[in-house]
């Protein structure tokens, strides 16, 4: 069976199947947001870094969920906005691709740019094995990150699930947000584009991230995830926890992460 194989396990996270449960059964202990989400916003840096702040976003999905994860990450070189139909490998086994919902989206299938070592999709994944070991995804590569390109994606995602007849989606939109600057810009800049989320609004949400140049990195999948998460019933997107990276090295200059949750 061909599959997508582990890019970046041993630099990003444990290539260790035993560390690497060990690792997100730490992550997940105690994690309890009181909220279930339609989506959610997860980090994609490596895991001493992020791992809580990730857990944190998929603890607001029951662990009972046996559906299917539309993953969307930022295609860091630049690729076109494109599907993956292959099951995914990790170290703790595959995950399935929901390959009839991947397929019903008007989208290119691109298997050549989901194999090279991309990160932004993939340390999401052991996640997903992990704490919903019965769910199938459909990843997602984004290129185009305009507010026309989100929308256009999320358009796509809402007919594609509806054509589908899927019931039990979850959207996982993954991204960093501020990057090399100063902790306390990065908490300032940060919170300010997150707080423009609040109710939805992505014009808002663009605004705030060109008007003030912040470096989010995933600011397309969040807003295509925002959007089509409103087609499905959610109306606010809910801040659970910022933290940086500068909270585990003690370096001056962070990268910036958030668990948020879209209900």
């Amino acid at each position: 069976m061909k599959t997508r194989r582990c890019a970046v396990a041993g630099m990003f996270y444990p290539r260790d199947p035993h560390h690497l449960e060990q690792l997100l059964e730490t992550f997940f202990r105690n994690k309890n947001p009181g909220v279930e989400a339609f989506g959610i916003v997860s980090p994609h840096a490596g895991y001493p870094y992020s791992g809580e702040v990730s857990a944190l976003s998929f603890s607001a999905i029951p662990a009972s969920f046996s559906g299917t994860f539309i993953v969307i990450g930022p295609s860091h070189r630049g690729h076109r906005t494109c599907v993956s139909l292959l099951p995914w490998e990790t170290p703790l086994g595959i995950v399935d691709n929901d390959a009839d919902l991947g397929s019903s989206l008007d989208l290119e299938v691109d298997e050549v740019s989901h194999q090279e070592q991309e990160n932004s999709l993939e340390v999401q994944i052991p996640f997903i094995k992990y704490r919903f070991p019965r769910a199938r995804i459909v990843p997602i590569l984004m290129g185009d990150q305009s507010m026309e390109g989100a929308i256009a994606l999320s358009r796509v995602l809402i007919d594609g699930i509806r054509k589908s007849g899927r019931g039990d989606i979850r959207i996982v939109a993954s991204s960093d947000f501020s990057h090399y600057v100063p902790d306390a810009v990065a908490r300032e800049q940060d919170l300010y584009a997150i707080s423009g989320l609040e109710q939805l609004d992505i014009g808002e949400f663009y605004r705030r991230i060109v008007g003030r140049r912040i470096s989010a990195c995933g600011y397309g999948p969040i807003a295509a995830m925002c959007s089509a998460c409103r087609d499905m019933g959610a109306r606010e997107a809910r801040l659970l926890r910022y933290a940086t990276s500068g909270d585990v090295t003690g370096d001056p200059d962070v990268v910036g992460y958030a668990a948020i949750a879209v209900i």
